[in-house]
């Protein structure tokens, strides 16, 4: 089957879709749009009625606050400020215009340490589950109020991908300002085209093909094409679609082409990987010897203390770090076994020198093949 048809055949069967909308496409010079916001909910509400259950991530509280309060919100407390009087309005412009169609919204304001604790992950699941069950269209953003820096998932893309794993979605659809993912920066080349497919984003040089961020935003299609990456190894396509494109999103369901469709893994991993990998943040790094780097890629091997060359941060037993190569390349992440001061005392040793050295020797592997994902989008 070609990549148009299994488009076409994702966009006929799919039963559960996240959307994204940016910050650029919902605001203007006078703040939120509600002509936007309208015909967003007109073309959701159309998408509902043919029975598809639908998550909206939304960014635009903190553009929409900045706009009211028309003041400086360079630093954290500011933006945070203003996130606390946009919310309200974006939510209330929603609860609007859904209303107009019969249909009911809910809000949802996530933090990274919501999704980061598996008992508070599999509560939100569950809200997610009863919402979509009672045919709610969930409205997500991230609590910018309450949020510190670590605590931040980025960027609302981060958000989206993480969305649907949560949800189990079969289709990411991300609304940005430009019409797709272009061969080049459009803003330095005036002949860049725009793509209409992406078969393999897992090799694609996401630094060298986009730069930037929007104005109002704070991802730019750098961000877009990194949760579309996330999202495509848990085998879901992406529809990077222009916002401003008029009534686009209900066109492409009609079967029209229109933005860059990005074709998933042929290979899944689990949902399990997927949430140790992106719902927890790096807190160190683990460089590896040649040897110990291809056990890793070519033999699906657990990673041993013996292959660790160098242990870089403060972390804990249980901590996600990144793994390197001798050139500096990241392989993956994975969860430790052992905290750092420990790690730098047995690398480069064999497991069997592990209880020598430490008193005991719970784990041989530095980290098990199972809490490892390699390629990780980060």
């Amino acid at each position: 089957m070609g990549v148009k048809e299994q488009r076409d055949l994702v966009m006929k069967q799919a039963k559960r879709v996240v959307v994204k909308v940016g910050s650029a496409v919902l605001t203007g010079p006078q703040g939120l749009d509600l002509r936007v916001v309208s015909r967003l909910a007109d073309q959701l509400a159309g998408l509902h009625d043919r029975g598809l259950d639908l998550v909206l991530v939304s960014s635009g509280a903190v553009s929409a606050g900045r706009r009211v309060v028309k003041a400086d919100i360079s630093d954290m407390p500011a933006r945070q400020a203003a996130s606390a009087i946009g919310q309200s309005r974006l939510m209330h412009a929603y609860d609007e215009a859904f209303e107009r169609y019969g249909k009911i919204s809910a809000q949802i304001l996530l933090t990274r340490d919501d999704l980061k604790s598996r008992s508070r992950f599999l509560n939100v699941l569950n809200t997610f589950r009863t919402l979509l069950d009672w045919r709610v269209i969930p409205v997500v953003n991230e609590n910018d109020t309450v949020s510190v820096q670590e605590l931040k998932f980025g960027d609302n893309d981060s958000l989206a991908s993480l969305v649907v794993n949560l949800v189990g979605a079969d289709l990411l659809v991300n609304l940005t300002s430009a019409k797709g993912v272009f061969d080049s920066n459009p803003d330095a080349n005036p002949d860049a085209k725009c793509l209409t497919c992406i078969e393999n984003i897992c090799t694609m040089d996401l630094g060298a093909s986009c730069d930037g961020k929007t104005s109002d935003g704070t991802g730019g299609m750098y961000s877009k094409l990194l949760a579309a990456r996330r999202t495509a190894q848990l085998g879901v396509p992406t529809l990077i679609l222009s916002g401003h494109e008029f009534y686009g999103l209900k066109r492409v369901f009609e079967g029209e082409e229109l933005g860059t469709w990005i074709v998933p893994d042929g290979k899944a991993i689990s949902s399990r990987k997927f949430w140790l990998a992106y719902n927890n943040q790096s807190e160190g790094t683990l460089v590896v010897d040649p040897g110990a780097s291809a056990a890793l890629v070519n033999r699906g091997k657990s990673l041993l203390p013996a292959g660790i060359t160098a242990v870089e941060g403060e972390f804990e037993e249980g901590s996600l770090v990144r793994i390197v190569d001798p050139g500096g390349d990241v392989l993956g992440v994975g969860l430790v076994n052992y905290a750092a001061q420990d790690l730098a005392k047995i690398m480069g040793r064999k497991s069997a020198e592990i209880e020598s050295i430490l008193g005991s020797c719970p784990y041989p592997e530095a980290i098990h093949r199972d809490n490892l994902l390699l390629d990780a989008a980060v």
